[in-house]
């Protein structure tokens, strides 16, 4: 029996090389570890100072690992251009989203008093230069400012794990990012794949493109989820397919006034994603292709071979001598061409599991 040839196949299988991991805050970041829950309240605070500390509250009970807020000025990133007579002007679009620079230690300290890490977003190398003197444990970069190179050697100088979201880029973008980041000498990149759009229809998804990214940079990827707060199927088949990180926008209340609440999941809704996601972490196992511990007990149900009827001493055993019934007490059914054709040591019962130590 080839079991050993089996199970070395098994252990080549499963065992991979080893994969590379980033460390956020001492928590371990990458293909094996636990999925890292980001709740992003972006800019879902309304500059209300209060609602920014019930989110992270509310998000370090509902089981995230951090909290993210963006640093942004409007004059910063958007030009005083005139979008529509409706739309207005696009750094008017962005003013309201603003978080007050003098929030960010409050807010560090407040997600240190609830167990989670304080994440933060610089769009600008003012911003990602407050964040670093606050001794902020990783920098993530948004999608928009991925090819935003300078404020990415920037920031990634500082020599902290870097958090690239990769919506709307093509491959060839992601890798100039991520050779940005690597020159400056700084190795601890995760990769989300990301759907920019609010919120993407499920055949824009394009969740595989985790794996091409893990193949393409060897290096943790994760998702940045956009999908509908009705959708949390779409997340936790992210992580089903090796996302080692996951971000999800947050809000008290999608009625909130405000672009990103309506698209966003309410605290409930992100305590039960948290919760599928553990346990399909728990359902993902190990790949060993074995019984589970709890399995075993189901064995018996499996066949055997018994005697159809009452069999002499000496007789040569015919096929139609044997039946393959269960419980499993006896020879496997595998074992039957070996069987027919020899002779019984001993009388047999009809229905007694046949067993070597009964034949010739």
């Amino acid at each position: 029996m080839p079991r050993d040839r089996f199970l070395e196949q098994e252990r080549r299988l499963i065992v991979p090389a080893p994969e590379p991991v980033v460390e956020i805050a001492g928590r371990p970041v990458g293909l094996g570890q636990p999925c890292y829950v980001i709740a992003e309240v972006g800019s879902n605070h309304n500059r209300d100072l209060r609602q920014a500390k019930r989110l992270i509250a509310e998000s370090a009970a509902a089981g995230a690992d951090a909290v993210k807020f963006q640093a942004f000025r409007a004059e910063r990133i958007a030009a005083p251009v005139l979008v529509s007579e409706q739309f207005g002007r696009l750094d008017d679009f962005y003013r309201p989203g603003e978080l007050p620079r003098e929030w960010l230690a409050e807010l560090a300290a407040c997600c240190r008093e609830h167990g989670v890490t304080f994440l933060c977003t610089p769009f600008d190398e003012e911003a990602a230069q407050q964040l670093d003197d606050l001794g902020i444990a990783a920098f993530k970069i948004a999608s928009y400012e991925l090819t935003h190179l300078p404020l990415l050697r920037f920031s990634a100088a500082f020599g902290k794990p870097m958090i690239l979201s990769t919506g709307m880029a093509l491959l060839g973008e992601v890798e100039a990012a991520v050779q940005a980041v690597l020159e400056t000498g700084n190795r601890q990149i995760v990769l989300l794949h990301c759907v920019s759009n609010y919120p993407p229809q499920p055949e824009d998804l394009n969740l595989r493109a985790i794996e091409t990214l893990h193949r393409a940079f060897g290096a943790p990827v994760g998702y940045s989820d956009h999908s509908a707060p009705d959708e949390p199927e779409v997340p936790v088949a992210a992580v089903a397919l090796g996302a080692c990180m996951l971000e999800k926008h947050i809000t008290l209340d999608r009625r909130l006034e405000g672009a990103d609440h309506p698209n966003a999941m309410e605290l409930d809704e992100f305590a039960a994603l948290v919760a599928a996601i553990r346990r399909v972490e728990r359902a993902l196992g190990h790949g060993l292709k074995r019984p589970a511990p709890a399995e075993l007990a189901e064995r018996w149900a499996r066949r055997s071979l018994y005697a159809s009827r009452d069999v002499p001493a000496g007789t040569v055993l015919r096929e139609e001598d044997v039946r393959i019934l269960r419980p499993c007490e006896g020879l496997p059914p595998g074992e039957l061409p070996a069987v027919v054709g020899r002779r019984t040591k001993r009388a047999l019962r009809a229905f007694e599991p046949l067993t070597h130590d009964a034949l010739e």
